[in-house]
């Protein structure tokens, strides 16, 4: 799966928070997630991400 820093990633489940989107500030053998609801920074192995992602959003960058 082809995800870049930048992208915001809409997830199957929520976050405890109620947000259901985080934003990739790295991406590798793991990604470095923040919750665009509260803010919150965690970081999933890539494997346990990939199977819960429901749509990637691409940021316009040109």
């Amino acid at each position: 799966m082809d995800v870049r820093i930048g992208d915001m990633l809409e997830m199957k489940k929520q976050h405890p928070c109620g947000a259901k989107t985080f934003t990739v500030l790295r991406s590798g053998i793991d990604f470095k997630l923040k919750c665009t609801g509260c803010g919150r920074e965690v970081m999933v192995p890539r494997i346990k991400a990939e199977k819960n992602i429901k749509k990637v959003i691409r940021t316009a960058q040109g």
